[in-house]
């Protein structure tokens, strides 16, 4: 059986993923933003590798994260659920980057580079990732007026290349993306029209399954369907150039050889 870290595992798509995963003889480390959410995983608790709490919308907070689940033991996936999704505003974290920024790239980056390096990884993106620009001038929102639709969508674009960047620099990990549909949970709306059990049923799969597709790095999924994902996010210049950026906006290199503690 495998150890799983799973982001925003307290509803939604990272609770459901968790809940599988559990029932299915896993060991699974999940994680709160706050220690009052974590009460709402109460009832799973006897049953977790452990409960982590930490804000992703806050570098020290991601990193103090990253230690946490390091003491926990090394895991064999990571699942990059927790996300945000059409903030009002650009928002300020404590490091004055915009929100939405920080939650859905900046995180799922430095805790890639700060925890003890996985067998797999898994990104949350989505289809609106299409409309992300390959442009990183002004990936802070520093510069242009706030457009929550344009800033989320750019975002997915970039975590998607974040996952496939991982699977062409790091070829001892599985590295994925997946697009988990629109689907009925707190960020999707009760209106939502997909499946919320197939929205997560591709990366339970993807951080456990033996498959010969599930074991072939570099993926684009949506409802265990591999799909083409932007042209942007399969350049190789444009992940390149994202990662530079990343690296000049946490002040965290990117390993290039497998790490241990």
């Amino acid at each position: 059986m495998a150890r799983i870290f799973i982001t925003g595992s307290t509803d939604g798509l990272g609770r459901a993923a968790a809940e599988a995963l559990i029932n299915e003889g896993h060991e699974v480390v999940l994680h709160a933003k706050t220690p009052a959410r974590a009460t709402a995983l109460a009832n799973l608790a006897p049953r977790t590798g452990g409960i982590v709490v930490g804000d992703l919308s806050s570098g020290a907070e991601t990193r103090a994260l990253a230690d946490q689940v390091n003491n926990i033991g090394r895991m064999d996936a990571v699942i990059h659920n927790a996300g945000t999704y059409l903030e009002r505003t650009r928002g300020t974290t404590p490091e004055g980057h915009a929100r939405t920024l920080a939650v859905n790239t900046l995180a799922p980056y430095l805790l890639t580079a700060l925890i003890d390096r996985p067998d797999r990884l898994i990104y949350l993106s989505s289809g609106m990732h299409r409309g992300g620009t390959a442009s990183l001038h002004d990936i802070d929102w520093t510069e242009r007026r706030w457009n929550a639709g344009q800033a989320y969508s750019e975002s997915k674009l970039q975590v998607t290349a974040l996952a496939l960047a991982l699977a062409r620099r790091w070829p001892d990990v599985l590295s994925h993306a997946v697009d988990p549909g629109w689907v009925p949970t707190r960020m999707g709306g009760r209106g939502a029209p997909d499946d919320l059990e197939l929205g997560h049923a591709t990366q339970t799969w993807l951080a456990t399954s033996n498959d010969p597709e599930a074991t072939r790095s570099g993926g684009y999924w949506h409802h265990r369907k591999q799909l083409q994902p932007s042209p942007h996010a399969l350049d190789p210049g444009f992940q390149d150039r994202l990662l530079d950026r990343l690296t000049e906006l946490t002040g965290v290199v990117l390993g290039t050889s497998k790490t241990t503690r």
